[in-house]
Parts: C-alpha cells; structure tokens; sequence
C-alpha cells in the first residue's frame, strides 16, 4: 500500500495511474493534523480543491487588491466551481455524520479530539472529493458495528477503483468485485470476494487431494458452486459489476490456496446440563457511570449468544463479572454445576509478564505438562520449530491470541466466553475459529466488531444499555434492521 501510495519506492517495476487521476489515502499519522478543525482536515483530502480554497482566501484578505489580482481571482472561482468546491463544506459534513462524528464537532480542533474520532475523521478525508484510486488500510478499526454498516453501503456503491486492507469478512464480501492473494512472495488477482475465493480455493484443494476423481467431474463440481454462489449474489444489495464478475469466470482461476489454517478444536468433555447460567439484577458502572442494570436473563442449552452495547466496556465488565474477576456493583449469577467455562479477555498482556518459553507457559495451565502434549497444542495454532522456545514476553498481539486460544482448547470446557475474539488475528485464524465456533456443541457468550463471526455463529442476542436489556433470539441480519428492534434501541440509550 506504501509503494502504490508513493510513500516507499519499489525495487523493480512503476506504479502509474490514468491521466488526470487522483489519488487518496486513509493517513495512518493521527496527530498530523493536530492544528486544524475537524471540517477543514476533511477538506484537505482533496489537496487541488485544498489549494484553491486557501490562495482564494488569501487574495481576498489583501487590502491592497489589485487588478492582477483579480484575474487570478477569477481564475480560482472558476476553478473551484468546476471541483463542486460550493458544495464541499456540505459534502464533508454528510460524510463526517455519516461516520458517526457529530456536527457540534465539526469545527473542534483535532488536537482536542478523542483518538477514536480522530481515526473517524481521517476516513472522511480519504472518502472526500470522490478520488479516483482509494487506498484504505483497516478502515474497520476502532469502527462500530453502525459505522461499518454505512461504510459498506458506501464503498459497495463507489463506482471507482477502491484498494482495501482488512480482516472483517462481511466488510471485503460487501464492497470487492476481487480479491488479491499475497502469499509466497508473489501477488495473485482473482475474481470474486473473500468467501469466493476462500470456498472455491478450499474446493479446489480438496479436489487436489482427491487423485482419483476425472477432471470432468472435478470441472462439473467447480461449475455448479459457481452457479450456486452467484444464486447467492444476486439475491444481495450488490451492483451489477459485481453480479456480472462471475458470469466472466473463467474454472481455471480457481486454484487451491497455499495458505495454513491453525487447528482450532473446542471439545466439550461433558454435555451441559438444564441450568448454565442464571443472571439476576446485575448492574455495573464506572466512574459512576451506568454500563448497565438490572440484567435478568437464563443461559439456555444450545445458545450461542452475542452481548452488544454502545459501550464495548459494558460487555468486557459483564464477562469480567461472570468469571469472578470484577465485582457487579449489584445483583448476582450462578453457572450450573455441570458447566465448565473457557475464558478468552479482552486483554491478555498479564498472563505474559514472564520468562517462561512457549511450552513452559502453556504448562502452567495443564495437568499433562509433557513437552509432546503442549507442542501438539502449540502446533494447532502454527507455532512450530523454534517458535516454541520464543519467550512469553516479546509475543506479538497476535501470537498472544494464538497462545490463549492454545490454553482454551486444553481445558474441554462447555461454555466458550469471548470478547472480541478476532482481535489481533489474521484471517485465516478468525476463518477457522468461525468455523469451528459453527459446529462447536456447547454454549458460546461473545462479543464481537465482526458481522461475519456474530450473523454465522450465533443466535441470540442480549443488547446491554444503561436503561435496561433487550433481549433477541433471531438472525443478527434480521436484528439490525428489524423496525421494533431499531425503535428499542433508541429508547434504551436515551438518558433519563
């Protein structure tokens, strides 16, 4: 992304785009704009129209106007009319709400903005003046849910060049028409989006390893998932570019992937029984602030249930509660005697502050402390070799992750808890945890920012705001444009 934005020269090749084309970048640097309002960093996404508007300003503020002035002046209206600059304040504003930035702070300073927003409003300036060539890496990040669901209506109806890095799946279906692999040192166009191009790979693979089966049949199989998956498509809101891709696909572009998957395997050592989990007028706060209250529900058997909020910290604290490390400021909860949970933080850097080596570790945690048993688990989630005499303390956010998900699996406990498993992993980890939360047989309580891993594993939700819960057992799809749905949630955050 730095070489196609021109901030790192590549070793060999050029990077060129279309005469007269521009290009924008989501800016990685938060403070760089420190010193300028909300509304006019906007604006500077769209650095010609930026210029105008600036040397416009400055001719007029002179007090010794000249002719020569004038001129130039006329020249810079003209120029400003033809880039829609009467119209760019507007423009700026709608994107800015529609990201979730309110208009009382359109015109605060940036300096003075919490490192979220910011985060907000710089995607609004890559968005800004409607670039020909889009470059945005994780555009997702620090987004909520609302947030990238308008982000999606807003990328899938762009009708220009848009590069995306991400690892919200549901984000890269919504808005690709392709996907590019970069694996082995060397780059791969396909057509399709991610889950094309993650189920046609892994069909591909399977009939790899399948020597027997004739080449029609194999060609017969891949033509009927194409013909199935684009059924899928065009039953979406996406555009007709996006419908016709597949109909061009030519069956020799599908090609196996190369890339490992970890071995994520939760196994339940016994079947929960008729009581999980029984919450009664649980309420929490910080700083005297309701996270929520009177929380009052039953865990039942076979739910996998997503707890959401408008405030991420409300369900950190709930799970925090539930696994005995925070006190509820009021109410009580009680598992079932056949429960056994798995517990995966939200932050996990306390259980690093060590010298153990990767083995040793995760021998803490087990009653089989064998180098053989805890390899085995370690490998499932890729680490191999050498990686395993690693020290805890210099992991990676993601090698943490791998690492708690190594000790969850050891415990065969039959209640997963998750907040915000997919954070720090990459996609082929948040692939195979997805698919195996699917056919996990226990209870999962989850939260999450991913639409995929909530709309494909769960279904219930618990909604937890400060008035109260709302409580769901439906599709996410469904729960996010349900009328009554949408109408509760607007009268459960306003304060009282």
């Amino acid at each position: 992304m730095r070489m196609l934005s021109g901030q790192l020269s590549p070793t060999h090749g050029t990077v060129t785009q279309g005469p007269g084309e521009r290009m924008s970048v989501l800016a990685q640097d938060h403070f760089a704009f420190d010193d300028y309002t909300v509304i006019n960093t906007v604006l500077q996404g769209y650095s010609e129209l930026w210029a105008v508007m600036k040397e416009k300003d400055e001719i007029y503020a002179k007090e010794d106007f000249t002719d020569a002035d004038g001129v130039r002046a006329s020249e810079l209206e003209e120029k400003f009319a033809e880039m829609n600059g009467w119209n760019a304040e507007s423009d700026a504003a709608a994107l800015l709400s529609g990201l979730g930035v309110k208009e009382e702070f359109h015109h605060t300073m940036m300096k003075d903005m919490p490192a979220k927003a910011k985060v907000r409003v710089l995607l609004a300036q890559a968005l800004f003046g409607n670039p020909d060539n889009l470059l945005l890496d994780e555009p997702t990040n620090d987004l909520d849910l609302d947030t990238v669901s308008w982000l999606e209506n807003y990328l899938s109806n762009c009708e220009n060049t848009v590069l995306v890095v991400s690892h919200d799946r549901h984000f890269l279906d919504a808005i690709s028409t392709h996907t590019l692999d970069i694996d082995y040192h060397k780059i791969t166009l396909y057509a399709g989006n991610y889950s094309f191009w993650y189920q046609s790979s892994q069909l591909a693979l399977r009939q790899q390893q399948q020597q027997n089966k004739r080449a029609e049949e194999k060609k017969k199989e891949l033509l009927e998932f194409i013909r199935r998956f684009s059924a899928n498509v065009a039953k979406s809101k996406q555009t007709t570019s996006r419908k016709k891709m597949l109909e061009k696909l030519n069956i020799e572009e599908i090609q196996p992937s190369s890339r490992r998957y970890p071995g994520i395997i939760f196994t339940p050592e016994r079947e929960p029984g008729n009581k999980i989990l029984e919450v009664n007028g649980l309420s929490a706060s910080i700083d005297g602030e309701i996270l929520f209250k009177d929380l009052t529900f039953n865990v039942e058997k076979g739910d996998k249930i997503v707890f959401l909020s408008r405030d991420p910290r409300a369900m950190t604290a709930f799970f925090e509660i539930i696994t005995g490390n925070r006190k509820a400021d009021s109410g009580t909860y009680e598992w079932g005697q056949t429960i056994t949970y798995s517990y995966l933080p939200l932050e996990s850097d306390k259980f690093f502050q060590n010298e153990y080596n990767l083995v040793d570790w995760l021998a803490q945690y087990s009653d089989d402390t064998s180098e053989i048993y805890l390899k085995g688990f370690l490998g499932k989630m890729l680490f191999n070799g050498e990686d395993v005499l690693k020290k805890a303390k210099v992991l990676s956010g993601g090698e943490k992750r791998r690492c708690m998900i190594s000790k969850m699996m050891m415990t065969n406990a039959n209640t997963i808890i998750l907040d915000t498993p997919t954070n720090h992993l990459d996609l082929e980890s948040i692939q195979a945890f997805n698919n195996t939360l699917q056919a996990f047989k226990g209870i999962v309580l989850m939260s999450s920012h991913d639409h995929e891993f909530i709309q494909t594993v769960c279904n219930r939700e618990i909604e937890l705001t400060p008035n109260g819960i709302i409580d769901k057992m439906m599709d996410y799809d469904d729960y996010i444009t349900d009328e009554k749905v949408l109408a509760l949630r607007e009268q459960y955050y306003q304060q009282k």
